[in-house]
């Protein structure tokens, strides 16, 4: 995958409100542009791409509709030649729940690669964004894609048997980066607190939490400290605004959505989670975020599995912005590999 700079620190004015020409605004530098009014502008910053997938990928792809009426679409990959029934993964791209797409090119060449050479089904979900829609609507979309997944396999849809009989529905993992392990994670949190039965015939095998974006009041050492690449795909003060523009209005970042482990959430304990996979980054300033998410989460007795990638920092596999993330993004398809076959 080519290089790609998604660089929020080129102005001295990101992550702030501004004044311009009378009207307030929020804007992250390049991403996204928030007017007072509801206009929002987002920067074509990443090219989307069809789902046309090169030959030598070994991977083929499809864009589907899963609701008419939320706009909710998907991108399905599946390696070229499969062997036997294959896990799926439902993937969240990441974005800060504002900014980021399934065809966003970055993202295609890292899925198409992925469902290549882990050889497996994936599910690339175009959720709506904020702040337009706050959450919990991303959360909703991914809920809603799970139980399309579970409609189809139950009906058999001749539309999508091309992916549907290569499925192995009792091998579900949900998975995403950033904003996207956090839906992940809530999605995960929702179907563990409904009914068993909620999902039959498909079974929920794992989580896998790439660069989980969390947050809260209190800040982090890797946050107050971490020293950032110019090209970084996340600051501090542009994740603050991604929670301005995605939380529900009056929410601080102590909210349960943002801060799983704020006093007053609910207790990891006491949740069905299933085992889940913290791919953490060494240079991310969300690094000492995720590496105590994962404590909780050991502390609460759950089944983790944590893997700090060195050298790199957030969204290397999809920004390939290193001499690093090529090497790193191989290791990281390899540990998913072994994950979704436990």
């Amino acid at each position: 995958m080519a290089a790609l700079s998604l660089d929020p620190r080129s102005s001295p004015q990101k992550g702030k409100k501004l004044h311009q020409n009378g009207v307030n605004i929020e804007k992250i530098e390049g991403l996204i542009k928030v007017y007072n009014d509801g206009r929002v502008e987002r920067p074509a910053i990443v090219p989307n791409v069809p789902c046309t997938v090169a030959s030598e990928l070994g991977a083929t792809a499809k864009d589907v509709v899963l609701d008419k009426s939320s706009n909710l679409w998907a991108r399905l990959y599946a390696p070229s030649c499969p062997a036997g029934k294959l896990p799926l993964i439902i993937y969240f791209h990441g974005g800060g729940f504002c900014v980021g797409s399934a065809a966003w090119s970055c993202y295609h060449g890292f899925l198409a690669e992925l469902a290549s050479k882990s050889d497996c089904l994936i599910m690339s979900v175009n959720y709506r964004l904020a702040p337009e829609n706050r959450l919990p609507a991303a959360y909703d979309d991914g809920f809603n894609a799970v139980m399309w997944v579970k409609t189809q396999a139950m009906s058999g849809a001749s539309e999508h048997k091309w992916w549907l009989c290569k499925l192995n529905i009792s091998s579900l993992f949900l998975a995403g980066d950033s904003a996207g392990a956090n839906i992940a994670y809530n999605v995960a949190a929702r179907i563990g607190s409904s009914v068993a039965t909620l999902l039959k015939p498909l079974s929920l095998k794992g989580m896998i939490l790439i660069q989980p974006f969390f947050g809260g009041e209190s800040r982090t050492g890797s946050e107050n400290h971490a020293a950032q690449p110019p090209n970084s795909a996340l600051t501090l003060s542009g994740s603050d605004t991604y929670w301005r523009l995605s939380l529900p209005l009056g929410a601080n970042r102590d909210h349960s959505w943002c801060n799983p482990l704020a006093n007053g959430s609910t207790k990891l304990r006491g949740l069905q989670l299933p085992p889940v996979m913290v791919c953490v980054s060494e240079t991310d300033i969300l690094k000492d975020r995720n590496v105590q998410f994962c404590t909780a989460l050991v502390n609460a007795g759950k089944r983790v599995e944590t893997i700090v990638y060195k050298g790199v920092g957030h969204a290397f596999q999809v920004l390939q912005n290193s001499d690093l993330s090529q090497p790193r993004t191989k290791e990281m398809i390899s540990h998913i590999r072994d994950f979704i076959r436990l």
